[in-house]
């Protein structure tokens, strides 16, 4: 992992640990999927980072993948909880550590459910930074 992409991993990680709508309702949030974990969920992906350089400094941009997990009978809570991490993303103030985040994009968001297993709820985002 780069360091602007361990940056952006860190910033997301704070900011989902640090938002109470989620933090109180979720059994954790990890970086990758775990062993075992007790539903509801946040997983945070590796997701993949590409030069974003320009003439006079270096730069990133990281595509990032969160993933709800839960069990319940319908979507409800899970689109509760997608709602609530689309906040916390969206409050990361723009200082990284050694980078600056230039800019944050929501690109979407999907649910799906295996019909054995649990719902997923997937939101993705683009984040540009520079160093500095």
């Amino acid at each position: 992992m780069s360091g602007a992409a361990e940056a952006v991993q860190v910033a997301i990680m704070a900011a989902l640990e640090g938002h109470a709508p989620i933090a109180t309702v979720v059994s954790g949030i990890y970086e990758g999927a775990p062993v075992r974990a007790a539903w509801p969920y946040v997983v945070i992906d590796d997701g993949s980072t590409s030069d974003w350089s320009h003439k006079s400094g270096r730069g990133r941009e990281h595509r990032i993948g969160l993933i709800v997990w839960d069990d319940g009978d319908s979507p409800a809570r899970l689109h509760q909880l997608m709602a609530e991490v689309e906040v916390a993303i969206e409050g990361i103030g723009a200082a990284l550590d050694g980078h600056r985040l230039v800019s944050l994009t929501f690109l979407g968001s999907r649910v799906v459910r295996d019909p054995d297993g649990p719902w997923a709820g997937f939101v993705r985002y683009r984040a540009r930074t520079l160093e500095g």
